[in-house]
C-alpha cells in the first residue's frame, strides 16, 4: 500500500500541480464593491465543496479536495461526510455503505455484511468492519454515470486528517449515521472531541438533534452546529417529527444550532411539471431568528427546473441574488460555478453589456464577441418563432438570425431546416408529402418548398431539444407555442428592437433555383424594402452561407458583411484557401470542433494556428453552435456552459459566438469578470485543454480519432449558381405509403439513435 501511494503522488500530483497553476491560479480575497448581501451577516455566501470538486473527480478523493481549493473562491469550506473505521479513525465518504463509491468489493470480496439501518436491512460493505490500515488499501470510484469514470481505482480513500493537511480555511463535517456507529461501540463524539486544536473544523452538521445537543455542550472554540434536514417526510430520530414539520417551527432549533442545511427545494419548490413556484419563507423566517440557512443539492449535471434553461449559474443566482433574501451558503459538487455566480454574476442584472467591435473589425481589448442567435433563443422556445426572437431580444442578443426557407408559392420565411418534420407538426397533417430530396439530405422529409405559405401557417412549432431522449427536454410547457414569421415580418421586428443587426443564412440556393424559387432575389428584395441596404440604417446585416457563389452575389451590397460557413470539422486551412475566402467573405464561421480538439470527452488542445491564420488575413471568426445542456460540453468545461463561452472569448479570441441560449452569454458579458481591462481577484477562467487529460491513467481513454482534414481551395470554391428555372420544377421522389407508415412508427427509435449519435459526435469534436 505504501508503495502504491508513493506511485500515486509521483504520477498524479505533478500534473495536478500544473493544472492548479495554469487552470485556476490562487485568488486573493473578494474585494470588489457589491451591494450588501441579504445573507444573515451581510457577507457573501459560502461555497461548501461536497466531497471536494465531486462533479469532476470521485467525491472525497485527493484530487477532488485539491481542485476544490484551487478553483473556488478564497474561504471555500471542504465538506466531509464522516465514516468511522473499526478502530475509530475518520474517513470522508458519503452514505454508510462503501461498495457504492469504492472498489472495496475487489479487494475484500468476502467481507460484505447485512445490518439493520433504520427500518431497512442493508447488505453491503461497511467501514465499521475494517481497520484504518485496511481502508487505506481501498480506492474510490465515481458514482454518477455522467461524470468521468476514468479516475476510478486511481486514488485512495481520504481521511479527515488528510483533508486537514491541505490547510483549508474551514472543514464541514457531516455526521449522518451516529446511531449506527454507536451500535458498533464506536463514538463519533469521542472522535471529534479528540481532534487536535489546529484542525479547522468550522461546521458540524447532523440530521440527529440528540447528537447535536450532546456534542454542543462539550465543544470548545467557534465550531458552528447545523441541523441537516433530510426530506420532508423523513422522521427525525429524537423528536420523532418529520423534518418538514420541524422546519415550520424553527424556534425548536435555535437553542442548540447556529443554522440549518436543507435541500434546495425547501426554499425554491417546483410544481409537478418542474417549473418554479414562489419561494417559501424559510430563509427569511430563519434569519429573523438568527439562524443561518445553507442550501444543499447543487450540481451542474443534474436536471433542476426548466426556468434555469440548463444554466447552472442561473440557479445559484436564484438563491443568492433575489430581491428578498440570500442563503448563507451553498453545498455544491461544482465549486467554480458557485464561486463564479457569487464573485462575478451576482448584482449585475442592471449592468450594460461590454461593447462590441465595429463592423468588419476583429475584437480588441475592452470589446467582446457578438452574441448571435441560432434560430432565435431556440433553447427556450421553438426555433424561428416569434417567441424565440422576442426572448432573444429580452435576453440580450446582438444579432438575430433567420435561416431562410422558401414555400412553393415563393414566400421567404425563417426556419431552421427545409425539412419541416424536425421542428414543426407537419408529420401529423402532411404525411402524404413525405419525399426524398437527395440534394438536401440523405433521408426523407416534408419540405417547405412543397407547401404553400398558407399551409405553412397552419403548422404548429415543435420544440425538440437535442437531448430530449436522455430526459433533458426544453421548456415543455411551450412545446408547440409561437408562430412562424415570413422574412419580411422578421425584418420588421428586428428594425424595431434594440439588436445590433440581423444575420440571414442561405442554404440550398442552387437546388431551389431548379425548382423555380429565387431565394437570393427574395432575400435581396426584402432587405431593400426594409431599407437595410441604406448606409443610414444603423443595424448591421450579415449574409451567411456555405456557398461561395451565393456570397459573391451580395458583393453588390457593400454595407453587408458576408460570412462563409465551413461545415466540416477541419484541423487547419491552407493559405490558398484563406486567400480564396478573402475574395468573397469578411468572416469565417466554424464549428466548435475546428477550434478545440477533444479525446474521450477531455479537451486536448486549441487550434490556435487556424485562429491565427484567419485573423492574420483580416477575417473575423465566429464559432457555434453553443448549447447549455451539460451533455453537450467536455469535462474541461466543468459542465458549465459559461466556461465554454469564456474559452472562446479569452482562450481563442473569437469575434462571434452563435448560441441557442443568448441569456447565458449576455449574463457573462454583463459581469465585471468579462472585462479584461479589470484586475479581478477572482474570475471565471477559460478551460485549460490537456490539463485533465494528463491525469487520466494510460489506456483509460478510447483510441484517438484521426486528425481532421486541412481546408483547401477546392473545398471553398463552388460552381456558379444556376439560373432560376421558369419551367415546371423537377419532381421529388415520393415515399410509398408503406414506407411512410414505417417511418412514422419508427420515429421514436430514429430520434433516439440520432440523439446518441449527436452526443458521441459532439463529445469527439
Amino acid at each position: 500500500m505504501e508503495n502504491r501511494n508513493l506511485c500515486f503522488k509521483h504520477v498524479i500530483y505533478p500534473h495536478m500541480l500544473l493544472i492548479l497553476i495554469l487552470l485556476h491560479a490562487a485568488n486573493a480575497a473578494l474585494d470588489e464593491p457589491v451591494d450588501k448581501w441579504k445573507t444573515l451577516g451581510g457577507t457573501p455566501p459560502l461555497v461548501i465543496a461536497r466531497g471536494g470538486f465531486s462533479g469532476l473527480f470521485p467525491e472525497s478523493s485527493p484530487a477532488a479536495y485539491q481542485f476544490a481549493i484551487s478553483t473556488a473562491l478564497p474561504g471555500v469550506i471542504l465538506h466531509c461526510d464522516l465514516q468511522l473505521s473499526s478502530d475509530a479513525k475518520g474517513f470522508c465518504r458519503s452514505g454508510v455503505r462503501l461498495d457504492k463509491s469504492t472498489l472495496i468489493e475487489d479487494i475484500y470480496p468476502n467481507r460484505d455484511k447485512t445490518y439493520k439501518i433504520g427500518p431497512e436491512d442493508v447488505h453491503a460493505w461497511f467501514s465499521v468492519d475494517f481497520t484504518e490500515a485496511e481502508l487505506l488499501n481501498v480506492t474510490v470510484k465515481q458514482t454518477i454515470y455522467s461524470r468521468p469514470s476514468t479516475f476510478d481505482g486511481v486514488m485512495p480513500m481520504y481521511r479527515l486528517e488528510d483533508v486537514a493537511s491541505l490547510e483549508p480555511d474551514g472543514i464541514w463535517v457531516n455526521v449522518e449515521y451516529n446511531s449506527f456507529y454507536k451500535e458498533h461501540k464506536i463514538s463519533t463524539e469521542d472522535f471529534l472531541l479528540a481532534l487536535p486544536k489546529e484542525f479547522p473544523i468550522t461546521y458540524i452538521s447532523s440530521p440527529d438533534i440528540s447528537f447535536l445537543k450532546s456534542i454542543g455542550g462539550k465543544l470548545k472554540g467557534n465550531t458552528k452546529l447545523i441541523l441537516r434536514s433530510l426530506w420532508e417526510n423523513a422522521t427525525e430520530p429524537t423528536l420523532l417529527k418529520s423534518y418538514g414539520d420541524i422546519m415550520k417551527d424553527l424556534s425548536i432549533i435555535k437553542p442548540f444550532a447556529s443554522g440549518i442545511l436543507v435541500p434546495r427545494h425547501f426554499i425554491w419548490p417546483t410544481n409537478k411539471d418542474e417549473y418554479l413556484l414562489p419561494s417559501t419563507s424559510l430563509v427569511k423566517d430563519a434569519h429573523a431568528l438568527g439562524l443561518e440557512v445553507y442550501a444543499a443539492g447543487f450540481a451542474n449535471d443534474i436536471f433542476t427546473s426548466y426556468n434555469y434553461s440548463y444554466d447552472p449559474a442561473a440557479e445559484y443566482l436564484q438563491f443568492i441574488d433575489n430581491p428578498d433574501f440570500s442563503v448563507d451558503g451553498v453545498l455544491t459538487d461544482f465549486t467554480p460555478t458557485a464561486s463564479g455566480a457569487i464573485a462575478c454574476l451576482a448584482h449585475t442584472k442592471g449592468n450594460a453589456l461590454l461593447p462590441i467591435p465595429k463592423p468588419l473589425l476583429a475584437t480588441e481589448d475592452g470589446e467582446r464577441p457578438l452574441i448571435i442567435t441560432h434560430n432565435g433563443a431556440s433553447g427556450v422556445f421553438s426555433g424561428c418563432t416569434d417567441l424565440a426572437y422576442q426572448q432573444a431580444v429580452r435576453d440580450g442578443a446582438d444579432i438575430l438570425d433567420c435561416s431562410v426557407r422558401m414555400t412553393k408559392d415563393g414566400v421567404a420565411f425563417c426556419l431552421g431546416s427545409a425539412d419541416l418534420t424536425t421542428s414543426t407538426t407537419a408529420a401529423t397533417t402532411f404525411m402524404a408529402k413525405v419525399v426524398t430530396v437527395s440534394e438536401i439530405q440523405n433521408k426523407s422529409g416534408i419540405f417547405s418548398f412543397d407547401l404553400s405559405w398558407s399551409e405553412i401557417q397552419t403548422l404548429k412549432p415543435e420544440l425538440n431539444g437535442p437531448y430530449a431522449q436522455a430526459g433533458l427536454k426544453r421548456n415543455p410547457a411551450a412545446k408547440n407555442a409561437g408562430k412562424f414569421w415570413s422574412l419580411s415580418e422578421f425584418l420588421d421586428f428586428a428594425k424595431t428592437s434594440n439588436v445590433s443587426g440581423v444575420l440571414i443564412e442561405i442554404e440550398d440556393a442552387p437546388y431551389l433555383a431548379t425548382r423555380g424559387l429565387g431565394v437570393i432575389d427574395a432575400i435581396s428584395s426584402a432587405l431593400v424594402n426594409a431599407s437595410y441596404d441604406k448606409e443610414s440604417h444603423q443595424q448591421r446585416v450579415l449574409i451567411q452561407s456555405d456557398d461561395s457563389s451565393v456570397l459573391s452575389v451580395f458583393k453588390k451590397f457593400p454595407k453587408f458583411e458576408r460570412v462563409f460557413v465551413i461545415d466540416p470539422v477541419i484541423s487547419d486551412a491552407s493559405k490558398p484557401s484563406i486567400d480564396e475566402i478573402k475574395e468573397f467573405a469578411h468572416t469565417v464561421m466554424v464549428s466548435r470542433g475546428a477550434l478545440v480538439r477533444a479525446h474521450g470527452f477531455f479537451l486536448t488542445g486549441f487550434n490556435d494556428m487556424l485562429v491565427g491564420k484567419i485573423h492574420d488575413a483580416n477575417l473575423t471568426l465566429h464559432v457555434g453552435v453553443l448549447k447549455n445542456e451539460f451533455m453537450n460540453i467536455g469535462f474541461d468545461y466543468f459542465a458549465d456552459p459559461m466556461v465554454e463561452i469564456v474559452t472562446y472569448y479569452m482562450g481563442l479570441v473569437c469575434d462571434g459566438i452563435v448560441t441557442e441560449f443568448p441569456a447565458t452569454a449576455a449574463a457573462y458579458f454583463r459581469s465585471p469578470c468579462s472585462d479584461l481591462t479589470k484586475n479581478m481577484s477572482y474570475s471565471i477562467l477559460a478551460a485549460n485543454p490537456g490539463g485533465l487529460e494528463k491525469m487520466v491513467p494510460l489506456g483509460a481513454l478510447p483510441p484517438a480519432l484521426p486528425p481532421a482534414p486541412v481546408l483547401e481551395p477546392a473545398d471553398v470554391i463552388d460552381p456558379p449558381l444556376p439560373p432560376v428555372a421558369v419551367s415546371s420544377p423537377p419532381e421529388s421522389t415520393p415515399k410509398g405509403d408503406e414506407d411512410a407508415s414505417a417511418a412514422s412508427s419508427n420515429a421514436a427509435n430514429c430520434l433516439l439513435v440520432a440523439g446518441i449519435a449527436a452526443f458521441l459526435y459532439l463529445s469527439s469534436h
